[in-house]
């Protein structure tokens, strides 16, 4: 399939490892320019200087003004940001009582107002030249709150009620805005959360990862490059009449439809 991504220019925020590097990797070889973010700047210049078009970005998101200065400094390499990935860490892990206001509004901040600060830098020039595309990269928890993830689950819930609300406004501009809820995705942050649920239950590392790929029907975790390819394809033109949805990647984690 021809995705039509040749020369278009992605901005990937958290991609200097996991499912936002494979992201970045998967829109490569699909002839996009690619800028590639995060807080270890070594490691985001070391990995963009293994694809053929990209920029590294040092930038910690958490800081005032810094999505300004990450747009800025991408359109100044490549001009107009056509794709917006919206990845992000998560916050701490605990259940509905374990936090206190000061860590909702964290939590708030590092996933819904920042991802909307973003949104809000790029989208104008996307409705300009009828073309465009958001994706957040969610979680599962959006669509079945997991256990042990209240604040990721609250805050995540509220950038899928966001982007939903954003879509009718700027579908008929040419740009689309979807959601990917990845189930348990082999990443760092995957294995942190498996210790902390080890250490929890007092037990090793690996049995509570045991315990989770149990409760999957594929009977395993998921690979980044799997993960990235579903973006991948919404980004591309055969996904245009793809608008406003929230696609699970998750090998059947979630019972319902």
């Amino acid at each position: 399939m021809d995705t039509g991504l040749k020369g278009k220019t992605a901005l990937i925020p958290g991609s200097t490892s996991g499912i936002g590097l494979a992201i970045a990797r998967a829109l490569d070889a699909e002839g996009a320019n690619v800028v590639i973010s995060g807080r270890r700047g070594d490691r985001a210049r070391s990995e963009a200087a293994s694809l053929s078009s990209a920029v590294g970005v040092e930038i910690d998101l958490a800081e005032a003004g810094a999505a300004d200065r990450l747009v800025e400094r991408a359109t100044a390499e490549f001009g107009d940001i056509d794709i917006l990935v919206l990845n992000s860490g998560g916050p701490p892990p605990g259940n509905a009582t374990e936090f206190d206001d000061e860590k909702l509004r964290a939590a708030l901040e590092q996933l819904l107002l920042q991802q909307r600060r973003m949104v809000e830098l790029v989208l104008p020039r996307m409705r300009e030249n009828g073309w465009g595309r958001v994706v957040g990269v969610g979680s599962s928890g959006v669509q079945q709150p997991i256990p042990g993830l209240a604040l990721s689950n609250i805050a995540r819930a509220g950038v899928a009620a966001y982007l939903k609300s954003l879509t009718s406004v700027v579908a008929a501009d040419g740009v689309t805005v979807n959601m990917v809820l990845p189930g348990r995705i082999d990443t760092e942050r995957v294995a942190s959360l498996d210790s902390a649920a080890a250490q929890r239950q007092g037990i090793e590392p690996a049995e509570a990862r045991a315990r989770s790929e149990a409760g999957i029907p594929a009977g395993r975790y998921g690979r980044p490059e799997e993960f990235a390819a579903v973006v991948t394809f919404l980004c591309g033109n055969g996904a245009a009449y793809v608008n406003g949805e929230q696609i699970r990647c998750d090998g059947g984690l979630v019972g319902s439809y």
